[in-house]
């Protein structure tokens, strides 16, 4: 199995419930997708309520193999999320996959 982890720094906010209302649009997006592609085993946005770190929204994904993370990323159901959701606010990005 492999587990996919990905987070995301935002960009700023008007206001922090601005920033809260698209990091819950970002989890439900990304969350809705278990339903949509076949090689996702799990999937789960988690928000940092740590106000002194950087990553703002952390996703955990787990997959059977790499080809699989390969196939999710390629997925036109992520891509949608990805660069119409994510893409417009998305600062930085940093990802991790391993094996356990």
């Amino acid at each position: 199995m492999i587990r996919h982890i990905v987070m995301f720094k935002l960009k700023e906010f008007a206001t922090p419930a601005d920033k809260q209302a698209k990091m819950q649009e970002i989890k439900t997006g990304l969350e809705a997708l278990i339903d949509k592609i076949d090689v996702l085993r799990m999937i789960r946005v988690d928000f940092n309520v740590n106000p002194a770190e950087t990553w703002d929204v952390i996703l955990t994904t787990e997959l059977d193999t790499l080809e699989d993370v390969s196939i999710y990323a390629n997925h036109p159901e992520h891509v949608v999320v990805a660069k119409e959701v994510i893409g417009p606010v998305k600062a930085d990005r940093a990802c991790v996959d391993y094996e356990y």
